[in-house]
């Protein structure tokens, strides 16, 4: 032990000569900011806030529009008011007529009257959902004109808004798919709130499921699907943060819409359900339904189904509704499960007892930006319910009625809907569906 250590233990008071007092140590610390401009910070982020909520909300009114306006394509199309056309010669494809739309709203009591129903087609045309397909008027005219959806000639703009929500149905669809272990009743500051995410968990998820390649990335995904209207935090305080805050959907993909939503008529109650296959958007939380819209006495036969941005057991929108187990985007679904398009029950022997009128057949499907295009229902063995006329499944062989064999060379005969569902939006973009197609005679 040298001389200064025994000068130090024999006087303990001069050990700390050395070290920085309190004061030193004090001026080494951030300074924390006045209450002033605290106060100026503190403020900053409340407008911040509103900005985003502001937005959200004008996204959330564009989004409406667009549901709509593909839920009545849906229906438009299911009931051939939405056909190729032949004037001069000359073939228009996917077309409908003015007044026999008109007509149809009227007799589905989506208007109460013809100048309603043209009130309803100029808000679509307004917001570039359909457009005259002859010439380039701005004015819908219920004559004999032909119109048709962007949608269905590939005119639709897919700006960033868009894309945004097309991307967030898919993982709407996909996250309803689930065995719904993120989808739980959960509290936060001590209000209980149902069908919630818990942030850190989702951003698990998504990662996982390859929505994103990391977790900065997954966050940034959730905080545009918030400034979107997709998501929103359970009390509206907060912008998505990868931590324990809780989250639901502030959309609802499958509730079913009614048209005069379009000028603004308070839409009457509906009974939704996250759980049903067509119904859609905004929602109660406690309920919902599906993007694609099924009338009460017809359902929808004919959706966008199964795209990979729209996924799920309903449908997605369009080209945005495609996602819905319906393997579809964008649609909806109101107050019941639609009508089997099964002329009769099948069973898995039935199709391959020998000399039985079906045929086997190997089909591939591209998924577009929005998803495959095709609707599944039922189970052991599962059948298309409904297919896009303007997607990919259509392109590639799919129709009604067919039953699914195998995705991708995994036997399907024993698996429901919602397993097959599962196969297709968790595997690749391309994918390879045995079917059994009745022979018709």
């Amino acid at each position: 032990m040298n001389r200064k250590n025994t000068k130090q233990m024999e006087n303990p008071s001069n050990a700390s000569d050395d070290l920085p007092n309190r004061s030193e140590k004090a001026d080494n610390l951030p300074k924390r900011p006045p209450p002033s401009s605290r106060k100026n910070r503190q403020s900053e982020m409340e407008t911040i806030s509103t900005a985003v909520l502001k937005k959200a909300n004008e996204l959330e009114q564009m989004t409406e529009i667009l549901i709509i306006g593909e839920q009545l394509r849906f229906r438009l199309h299911e009931e051939r008011i939405i056909k190729d056309r032949r004037y001069h010669l000359k073939t228009y494809p996917n077309c409908f007529v003015a007044r026999e739309a008109v007509k149809w709203l009227i007799e589905r009591k989506e208007a109460a009257d013809k100048e309603i129903a043209m009130k309803l087609m100029q808000k679509l045309m307004d917001t570039s959902i359909i457009h005259h397909a002859v010439n380039e008027t701005e004015i819908f005219k219920g004559g004999k004109g032909y119109y048709r959806f962007r949608k269905d000639d590939g005119t639709l703009p897919l700006d960033q808004e868009v894309k945004v929500f097309i991307r967030g149905q898919r993982i709407y669809e996909k996250v309803m798919n689930t065995e719904n272990f993120l989808l739980q009743a959960r509290e936060e500051d001590g209000v209980k709130y149902d069908r919630t995410l818990l942030a850190s968990q989702f951003v698990d998820w998504l990662t996982l499921e390859r929505e994103a390649k990391s977790r900065p990335e997954a966050v940034q995904l959730c905080r545009r699907l918030l400034e979107h209207a997709v998501i929103q935090h359970v009390a509206g305080k907060y912008h998505f943060v990868d931590s324990g805050l809780l989250y639901q959907f502030r959309l609802n993909f499958r509730r079913r819409r009614r048209l005069m939503e379009l000028l603004n008529e308070k839409p009457q109650a509906v009974l939704e359900s996250h759980d049903s296959p067509f119904c859609l958007r905004k929602q109660s939380h406690d309920k919902a339904s599906n993007f694609h819209s099924v009338s009460p006495t017809n359902e929808v036969k004919t959706v966008s189904g199964m795209r990979r941005s729209s996924l799920s057991s309903s449908g997605s929108f369009g080209g945005f509704y495609h996602n819905v187990p319906f393997i579809t985007s964008s649609f909806h679904m109101p107050l019941s499960n639609p009508k089997s398009v099964l002329k009769r029950p099948v069973t898995v022997e039935e199709l391959f007892v020998p000399g039985a009128p079906y045929i086997r057949k190997t089909l591939t499907i591209v998924s577009d930006a929005v998803g495959w295009g095709f609707v599944v229902r039922g189970e052991k063995p599962c059948h298309i319910q409904a297919v896009d006329p303007s997607g990919p499944a259509a392109a590639g062989g799919v129709k009604l009625r067919q039953f699914v064999v195998s995705v991708n060379g995994v036997n399907c005969l024993d698996m429901d809907f919602r397993k097959v569902s599962n196969k297709v939006l968790n595997g690749p973009r391309t994918i390879v569906m045995e079917v059994m197609e009745e022979i018709k005679s």
